[in-house]
């Protein structure tokens, strides 16, 4: 239950964070974090203690870059991903992060968001 509890706070966290996004990079966020908070919800103990933790390192990474870019004027968003935590993903990780890269480099700078019949929002 302490562990419910805390998925939920960090979850709400990271969603707080987005809103300081543009709108489409907003959008493509919380839907990328829906579906994998969704994902793992029935994660076993191990999974889901590993995979929060890297998400509470991705919330302080968030909230460094927040603060930096209070301090200048453009906005730098992400962070970059070291080869040693990209060897640690599954094959399945790493084409999410593909399409997500994908979606968010389009050349015309426009993202589009389609609904996933598969998951409520």
């Amino acid at each position: 239950a302490a562990m419910a509890g805390g998925a939920r706070r960090l979850y709400r966290r990271i969603l707080q964070l987005h809103r300081a996004l543009p709108p489409a990079l907003r959008d493509l966020g919380d839907r990328y974090v829906k579906e994998e908070f969704r994902r793992h919800k029935a994660a076993g103990p191990a999974e889901a203690r590993r995979f929060l933790r890297e998400w509470e390192a991705t919330l302080i990474q968030q909230q460094i870059n927040e603060d930096k870019q209070n301090m200048r004027e453009k906005a730098v968003y992400g962070i970059q991903l070291t080869e040693e935590k990209l060897n640690d993903f599954r094959d399945e990780q790493i084409g999410q992060l593909k399409e997500l890269m994908d979606e968010a480099t389009k050349p015309n700078k426009k993202i589009t968001i389609s609904k996933d019949s598969e998951y409520k929002t």
